[in-house]
C-alpha cells in the first residue's frame, strides 16, 4: 500500500472512530490508547492469518491429520501467536448479548460483556510476549458494548491487511495528533518516515549483534531493522539484541506493542531513567554494533551539569548559556551516538539540517568528529518528508570500521531534489530511489556486485536492452494505449463505458509503473554506468577531511556537490522574451476589448 492509500485510511479511520468518541462523553485521554490498543489487535491479526498460511504451506501430516499449529512456529516466523480469544474475529462475531452466551475463560469466569472479552484478549495476548507484560489497554469496560461493537468493526478494514512497516506508529501519531495535538507537540512525537528509516538501515546494513534507539519512539528502526536481518534469510530475533530507550511512556508501551505484532523481542526502558540526556539506561557506552535514532531536535533547557555527569560526550560539550543549560542538544545526541558504537560499530541518525555546519562549540566538537575519521556519509533530505512535519533534515552515518583506504573521505548527497511526491504536503523516496541512492554508498564502498545486482534486477522487471530504449518504449506504449481507451470508449455502449475505462485504466497504470521504473534505471546507469563511481555535480562528491577543513568543518552535502548544470533546452532567450511580449499584448488588448464590452451592457442595462 503506497502512502496516498495509507493516509487516506488513516483518515477513514479517524473519522468514524472521532464520531464515536464524540458520543462517549470520555475524553481524549481515556478514550487514545483503547482505541490504539484495537489497532494493535486488528493488525496483529492481519500478520498472523498471513504467517498462518506460511506455516500451512509446508505443515507436516501425521497419520492423515495434520500438524497442529503451536506458538513456537510463530516464533520462528517472527510474529505473534494469537489464541482464538484474541483473534479480532471472534471478538466481532461474537452475538450482541453476551451475557447469555455462556463465554467462559480459560480459568473458567464467566464473561459478561464485550469489554470484558476485550480485555480477556489483551490478557491473552500479554501471555504471548514478556515484553507486553502491563503494557496492553484493559480497561475496555468503560465502553458500552454497542460502542466497543462498533469499533471493533471500523478497525476491522481489509486495508490494514496490505499496511507494512512501522504502520502502528505512524496511525499511531496521526491519531495522537488528532486526541491531543498539544501533547503530541510538546512530547515530540513525530513519527520517522518509513523512506527514511529504510534508508538508514540499508546504508548501515545491520545482521549481528546490539543494536541501540536511544530516542526510539514507535519502535520503527527496530521493525525496519528486523525485517531487513529476516529478508537476508536470518532470524532477527536470533541474530540481534534490540535495547530502546523512551522518556514518554505512551510511546514505549507503543514500541513494544509495535515489536510484539513483528515477532520481535527486546528491552525497552521509558520514563526518567530513559532519558537520555542524564541516563545510559543500558549501560552500552562503546558496546554497540549499531546505533540508529531520530532524536527530536534542537532540544533546549538541558541541564549542563547533570548531562556532563551521564558522560558519553567524547568530544566535548556544547556551549552552556547563563542558566547553566545548553541552548542546543543536537550536538549532545550526535555525542552520544557515536560514544556508544564499538570499535568497528556503525550509526545512522536524522538530524536537523543546521546541524551540518552549526558554529561555536558544536564546530569545534565536528572539527574533532571529522578527524576522527569515522564519518562515512552525509546526506541532506529536502522539505516534506516527515508527516506533521515540514522541514528539511539531514542523515548522519558514522563507521567506526571503515576501511583504510576510506578512512581520510566522506561521501556527500544531495538529495533534496530526488524523491517521489505523494501529496502537496508529503515526499517520499520509492523503492527504487532508495536502492539507487543506496547504490552510490555502494560504489563509495568499492562494492561493485552489489551495485551489478541491482542491474540484474532491473533488467529482470524490465526486460533486456538499453534502458533509455525500454524508457521510449514504455512512453509509446502509454501514449497508444491512451488513443486506444478514447477509442474504445467512445464506441462502447452507454452502459459499457465506465467499464471500459476502468479497464483501460488499469493497463495504463501498469505501463505507468513500468515507465517509473525504467526512469529509476536510467536515472542510475547515465551517472554510473556499469559500475564506476564518479562524482556527480548536484548530486555526490567523495571529499577528503582535507576538503572538509577548508570548507570550515561544514557537512552540509551542498558545500561540497556544487549545483546541477542546467540542461540547454535549445531555446533562444531573447526570441523567447519577444514572444512572451508579443503574447502579453495580445493577451492585453482583448482584456480591454472585454472590459469596453462589459462597460457597454452595464449602460445599457442602466447600471
Amino acid at each position: 500500500m503506497d502512502n496516498k492509500a495509507i493516509k487516506k485510511l488513516e483518515s477513514d479511520l479517524w473519522e468514524s472512530a472521532d464520531l464515536l468518541r464524540a458520543g462517549s462523553k470520555l475524553t481524549s485521554q481515556q478514550y487514545c490508547m483503547p482505541v490504539l490498543g484495537l489497532l494493535f489487535l486488528r493488525y496483529a491479526y492481519s500478520r498472523y492469518k498471513k504467517v498462518e498460511a506460511e506455516i500451512m504451506k509446508d505443515r507436516p501430516v501425521r497419520n492423515g491429520r495434520v500438524m497442529p499449529i503451536s506458538s513456537a512456529d510463530f516464533a520462528e516466523k517472527s510474529a505473534l501467536f494469537l489464541p482464538e480469544q484474541a483473534q479480532y474475529t471472534y471478538l466481532v462475531e461474537l452475538p450482541e448479548n453476551i451475557s447469555e452466551a455462556d463465554i467462559k475463560a480459560e480459568d473458567g469466569h464467566k464473561i459478561n460483556s464485550l469489554g470484558e472479552a476485550v480485555n480477556y484478549a489483551m490478557e491473552l495476548v500479554e501471555k504471548q510476549s514478556d515484553q507486553l507484560t502491563g503494557v496492553l489497554p484493559k480497561d475496555y469496560t468503560i465502553f458500552s458494548d454497542d460502542l466497543l461493537a462498533e469499533l471493533l468493526r471500523i478497525f476491522n478494514n481489509n486495508a490494514l491487511d496490505d499496511v507494512g512497516g512501522d504502520v502502528i506508529g505512524r496511525i499511531y501519531e496521526y491519531f495522537l495528533s488528532k486526541f491531543a495535538p498539544a501533547v503530541a507537540s510538546d512530547d515530540g512525537v513525530f513519527f520517522t518516515p518509513k523512506s527514511l528509516v529504510k534508508m538508514i538501515v540499508n546504508i548501515i546494513e545491520p545482521n549481528a549483534g546490539t543494536l541501540l534507539d536511544c530516542a526510539c519512539g514507535s519502535g520503527g528502526m527496530f521493525v525496519q531493522s528486523g525485517d531487513f536481518v529476516n529478508s537476508k534469510g536470518m532470524s532477527a530475533n536470533k541474530a540481534m539484541t534490540f535495547y530502546g530507550q523512551e522518556k514518554v511512556e505512551y510511546n514505549a508501551q507503543l514500541c513494544l506493542m509495535n515489536m510484539a505484532v513483528h515477532g520481535l523481542t527486546g528491552v525497552i526502558k521509558s520514563g526518567d531513567e530513559a532519558n537520555t540526556f542524564y541516563s545510559d539506561a543500558h549501560h552500552l557506552e562503546g558496546k554497540c554494533d549499531y546505533v540508529m535514532a531520530n532524536p527530536p531536535f534542537n532540544v533546549d533547557k538541558v541541564k549542563a551539569k547533570s548531562a556532563q555527569d551521564a558522560g558519553r560526550l567524547p568530544f566535548g560539550i556544547p556551549g552552556v548559556n547563563k542558566s547553566e543549560e545548553f541552548g542546543n542538544a543536537n550536538y549532545l545526541w550526535i555525542s552520544y551516538f557515536y560514544a556508544y558504537l564499538n570499535e568497528k560499530g556503525r550509526a545512522g541518525f536524522v538530524m536537523a539540517s543546521s546541524a551540518t555546519d552549526s558554529q561555536g562549540k558544536d564546530k569545534d566538537i565536528r572539527e574533532k568528529l571529522v578527524n576522527s575519521g569515522d564519518v562515512d556519509v552525509m546526506i541532506s533530505v529536502g522539505n516534506n518528508f516527515f508527516y506533521t512535519k515540514s522541514l528539511p533534515c539531514s542523515l548522519w552515518f558514522f563507521d567506526k570500521g571503515k576501511k583504510a583506504a576510506l578512512k581520510d573521505k566522506i561521501l556527500f548527497i544531495d538529495a533534496r531534489n530526488y524523491y517521489t511526491v505523494v501529496d502537496r504536503t508529503l515526499n517520499e523516496w520509492s523503492e527504487w530511489q532508495l536502492k539507487n541512492m543506496n547504490a552510490i554508498v555502494w560504489l563509495y564502498r568499492g562494492d561493485v556486485d552489489k551495485y551489478s545486482s541491482l542491474l540484474e534486477e532491473y533488467h529482470s522487471v524490465l526486460g533486456d536492452g538499453e534502458f533509455s530504449d525500454i524508457k521510449s518504449q514504455c512512453e509509446d506504449k502509454i501514449t497508444e494505449l491512451k488513443n486506444e481507451a478514447k477509442t474504445a470508449v467512445e464506441a462502447a455502449a452507454k452502459k459499457d463505458k465506465k467499464k471500459t475505462q476502468g479497464e483501460y485504466d488499469e493497463k495504463i497504470a501498469t505501463a505507468e509503473e513500468q515507465l517509473t521504473i525504467a526512469k529509476e534505471a536510467v536515472w542510475l546507469y547515465e551517472k554510473f554506468g556499469d559500475g564506476v563511481y564518479e562524482d556527480i555535480p548536484g548530486l555526490c562528491k567523495i571529499a577528503t577531511i582535507s576538503e572538509v577543513e577548508e570548507k570550515g568543518w561544514s557537512l552540509t552535502p551542498g558545500a561540497y556537490v556544487g549545483v546541477a548544470p542546467v540542461e540547454d533546452d535549445g531555446v533562444d532567450f531573447a526570441e523567447r522574451m519577444n514572444e512572451i511580449h508579443d503574447e502579453l499584448q495580445k493577451l492585453q488588448a482583448e482584456s480591454n476589448r472585454l472590459m469596453d464590452t462589459i462597460t457597454k451592457k452595464w449602460k445599457e442595462l442602466g447600471i
